[in-house]
C-alpha cells in the first residue's frame, strides 16, 4: 500500500496495491498487521457498515463525541467526494476540511482518525460506500454538523440540490457543536 498525507494530521489516504489482468482484479482491502506496519495506527475494527446512494444523495457530516469512531473508508461501486472536517479544538487545523474522490475505478481508501466530521456526496448512481469502524454505532451520542455551515465553507461539487435525511438538514453549526478538546 502507499500512503499520503493530507492537510489533516492524522487523516490518510491509501492506495492499495492491485493486481490486474485480463479476468479482473484482486488486492487486499484490508491487513491489519500492513496496516499498522504502514499507518503506525493500532486501530481495531468493530463494525462495519455498506450503504448504497443515488447521485446528489449527500450524508454528513457525522461523528459520535463519546465512544468517538476511527473510520477506514472506501468505494466499491460508483464513485463519492469523501469530506473530513477537523472537529478537534486544541488542533490548529480546527474548522479546517480536506476532500478526495473515492471509487471503484482509484480504489483509494481513507483512514479518519476519532475526532473528525466525516460525510460524502454522491458522483453516481448506484454507489456503494463501505467502511470499518473502531467503536459501535451509539445514536445517543451521534453528532450532526451542518453540510453547508458557512465558517466550514465546503465545495461538494453537486450538480443539484443535495439529498439528505432530515437529520442531516437539521446538523449544528460548527460554533455551536459538540466537538473535541
Amino acid at each position: 500500500m502507499q500512503l499520503t498525507t493530507t492537510p489533516l494530521s492524522g487523516v490518510l489516504l491509501i492506495e492499495p496495491r492491485v493486481f490486474g489482468d485480463s479476468r479482473g482484479f484482486f488486492y487486499e482491502s484490508f491487513n491489519a498487521k500492513s496496516f499498522r506496519e504502514e499507518t503506525g495506527v493500532d486501530a481495531l475494527f468493530v463494525q462495519d457498515n455498506h450503504s448504497k446512494s443515488s447521485r446528489n444523495v449527500l450524508r454528513g457530516l457525522h461523528y459520535q463525541i463519546r465512544h468517538a469512531q476511527g473510520k477506514l473508508v472506501r468505494v466499491t461501486r460508483g464513485s463519492v467526494l469523501d469530506v473530513v472536517v477537523d472537529i478537534r479544538r486544541s488542533s490548529p487545523t480546527f474548522g479546517q476540511w480536506c476532500s478526495t474522490v473515492l471509487s471503484e475505478e482509484n480504489k483509494l481508501q481513507l483512514w479518519i482518525p476519532p475526532g473528525f466530521a466525516h460525510g460524502f456526496s454522491v458522483l453516481q448512481d448506484d454507489t456503494e460506500f463501505l467502511y470499518k469502524t473502531t467503536d459501535y454505532w451509539m445514536p445517543e451520542h451521534e453528532r450532526c454538523i451542518l453540510w453547508n455551515d458557512p465558517a466550514i465553507g465546503i465545495d461538494w461539487q453537486l450538480q443539484d440540490a443535495p439529498v439528505m435525511s432530515e437529520k442531516d438538514k437539521l446538523g449544528a453549526l460548527l460554533n455551536a457543536a459538540d466537538v473535541f478538546e
